[in-house]
């Protein structure tokens, strides 16, 4: 009789040992070189791929290290403290890896996952300037040509835009007549035809969210993601990533509160109303950590019962991302307090301040959440699509 001895998984504070040593040696002493230059943290990335952290949530046959929403939301957190910029690069690419794992084929897996362990990534580009904040939404529409795709339109906001090397590309089907008739398509990046933009902005100067535009770009048949109209499942259950992006606002606030808390402790921490303002910021830091530890738990459970993403925790999701983005702008407002001019000096401090201002903005807008969150409050339809809503108001008439 022959007894597998199943291996074990690595604790969390394992986890957070080994991150922290590729943080310590690459993606810290870049950071600041990131942000002045507005470089793309290609370096940063390429190490974070050849140790599986890339592929963290991916089984191993895949490259991947085959670990859970905890271990995920603690390595997004811990870049985050350090550079903003490469851990939003990082969340979106481990978004781009989960909708193909979880809706393509074993073809795309090997062509496109098993890649990420050399240090390859990827990203999706949803958003579309006619459709504003809504990203699930495309006015554009692909075509049909030779036995594929044809691609001609314009992706607004892609984050790692020109140093991706692959896009998941959402629009509509090529014969669809309704917003929920959606399509997704893996385009290799390095093709001909496809436009990026240029990327200069207040904060995250190394995330590269600008525009993309693709002229005449054919995608076979075989990159395409499960079926024709599959893009509106993928919508409603890929939400996950949002996650990421609360752990990425969440390790921001971190990286300010101990920047400030390390000048108090030299300086101004003699000062009552000093020591009120940082324990204020510790407290919001320690809530948000914890309810982040607890959505980990439903998406682990979530993942693993093959059901679909309930409204209610979609809606938990987007409560996070709003909820750690404005943590991350009071810790960075009580930074600069506890500092005075020597935060607002160019520096650590300086820097986190502007990366988090992104978090509001970044989709979806926390404007755009806190509309959907009320909706569900009252009792209003959430249906991310124009056509049921409206199907919705006749059917009371």
């Amino acid at each position: 009789m022959t007894t597998t001895i199943k291996e074990a998984k690595p604790s969390l504070e394992e986890v957070k040992s080994q991150i922290r040593k590729i943080i310590d040696l690459v993606i810290r002493p870049n950071a600041d070189w990131i942000d002045r230059e507005g470089e793309f943290p290609s370096e940063n990335l390429k190490a974070l791929g050849e140790e599986g952290w890339n592929s963290i949530l991916l089984p191993k046959e895949l490259g991947g290290l085959a670990l859970d929403y905890h271990a995920y939301g603690l390595v997004v957190r811990e870049i985050a403290k350090a550079c903003p910029s490469t851990a939003l690069v990082y969340t979106m690419n481990i978004g781009a890896s989960l909708i193909i794992y979880g809706y393509g084929n074993e073809d795309q897996w090997n062509r496109w996952l098993k890649p990420l362990r050399e240090g390859k990534i990827g990203t999706i580009a949803n958003s579309e300037r006619a459709t504003g904040s809504q990203h699930w939404l495309s006015e554009s529409k692909a075509d049909y040509t030779n036995g594929g795709y044809l691609l001609n339109f314009e992706k607004s906001f892609a984050t790692s835009s020109g140093y991706a090397d692959f896009y998941i590309i959402q629009t509509k089907s090529p014969k669809a007549e309704v917003y929920s008739d959606l399509s997704y398509f893996i385009v290799d990046a390095k093709q001909d035809g496809i436009e990026t933009g240029k990327w200069d902005a207040l904060g995250v100067r190394g995330n590269h969210s600008s525009p993309i535009k693709l002229n005449n770009i054919y995608v076979d048949q075989r990159d395409l993601i499960g079926e024709e109209g599959t893009g509106k499942k993928i919508v409603e259950n890929s939400n996950a990533y949002i996650f990421g992006l609360g752990g990425a606002w969440t390790g921001t606030a971190i990286g300010l509160f101990k920047e400030a808390a390390s000048f108090a402790t030299k300086a101004s921490g003699k000062h009552q109303v000093v020591r009120h303002q940082l324990a204020s910021a510790k407290i919001l830091i320690d809530s948000l950590c914890a309810w982040q530890n607890e959505i980990a738990s439903r998406l682990n459970d979530w993942s693993q019962s093959g059901e679909p993403l309930s409204d209610e925790l979609r809606t938990t999701l987007y409560e996070f991302k709003v909820h750690a983005s404005e943590t991350a702008n009071q810790v960075a407002q009580i930074s600069m307090d506890v500092a005075g001019g020597f935060g607002y000096k160019k520096g650590i401090l300086e820097r986190l301040y502007r990366d988090s201002r992104a978090g509001i903005v970044m989709g979806p807008s926390n404007n755009l959440a806190k509309e959907l969150i009320g909706k569900q409050i009252v009792g209003i339809d959430t249906s991310l699509w124009p056509e049921e809503n409206e199907q919705l108001r006749r059917n009371k008439k």
